[in-house]
């Protein structure tokens, strides 16, 4: 069984890996590359492809905002296919497989959607189970030529950016239980437990961990607090938001006011704003 495919990366050499692993693992026809998220959302219209190698990581629109324009157009395609007429613009979704520097702890959220993700640098084993697990699934009619419905185009959506962490706005569901953070041009999944406290610097959001420290691609505090956990997580100063399970200390300050010792690694001291010191007396009974 012969499958078309496409490559998206912004890495030349990495397209180059692929294409030439791919040509080993035959029956795969790569029938076009594309370099950033625009080139696939075209180059998925145009080819209608079996199988797309999408980066999970490129600059302007990375994997998943292609993922979510892709639906956002499916849905726009599927008023108009109730006219006859329209038919050749029928909804479209083809099966990805995530190419990804990510470790296997940050991919496993990707498995339920994705037939596979494949980690760089590529293994000739791993692109072949990639290839064949695409097969068995377009052969179970789950994609290619039959595109699935309008509903389950959705729920495979929704079910991915809520487990990425970008949820939609209206979303009325809880907070996702974990958040990206990018450290060492590594995008992780990192569970809220595990977030000590985030900080705004110049306009960049710092977030500490008690292993390890990265940055959010949250712009403000308040569009990171939109997804963190409101019953763990509290804004302590302008420039803060603590993990209440994460204070180390409550230290008195001068004027009666407070700071915060943390369970990161440098026990960094944060203050707690005047405005903010009667929460803070309510959560530990001071």
């Amino acid at each position: 069984m012969s499958i078309s495919a496409l490559i998206i990366d912004d890495e030349q050499l990495a397209r180059d890996e692929l294409k030439y692993l791919l040509d080993s693992v035959g029956d795969v026809d790569v029938i076009a590359q594309g370099s950033n998220g625009i080139e696939a959302v075209e180059l998925i219209d145009e080819h209608h492809p079996d199988l797309v190698f999408l980066d999970v990581q490129m600059p302007g629109q990375d994997g998943f905002a292609v993922i979510q324009r892709l639906a956002d157009r499916n849905r726009a395609k599927a008023a108009k296919h109730a006219d006859a007429d329209a038919a050749k613009d029928a909804p479209y979704f083809p099966q990805f497989v995530f190419a990804t520097a990510f470790d296997q702890y940050a991919v496993r959220a990707f498995d339920v959607n994705a037939v596979d993700y494949l980690l760089k640098p590529f293994d000739l084993a791993r692109v072949t189970e990639a290839v064949e697990r695409a097969k068995a699934r377009i052969a179970a009619g789950s994609a290619g030529a039959t595109s699935p419905p309008e509903s389950g185009i959705d729920s495979q959506i929704d079910r991915l950016l809520r487990l990425l962490n970008r949820p939609q706005s209206g979303d009325p569901g809880r907070p996702p239980a974990k958040l990206i953070v990018e450290t060492q041009s590594r995008l992780l999944l990192v569970d809220q437990a595990d977030i000590c406290f985030a900080a705004i610097d110049e306009g960049v959001i710092r977030i500490v961990t008690r292993a390890f420290e990265g940055q959010s691609k949250c712009r403000t505090l308040e569009e990171l607090l939109e997804l963190l956990d409101p019953a763990r997580f509290w804004r302590a100063h302008r420039g803060f938001i603590v993990n209440i399970d994460q204070i180390r200390e409550v230290m008195p300050w001068f004027k009666s006011s407070y700071q915060l010792r943390m369970n990161d690694k440098q026990q960094t001291e944060i203050p707690v704003s005047r405005a903010q010191t009667k929460r803070l007396r309510e959560l530990f009974n001071l």
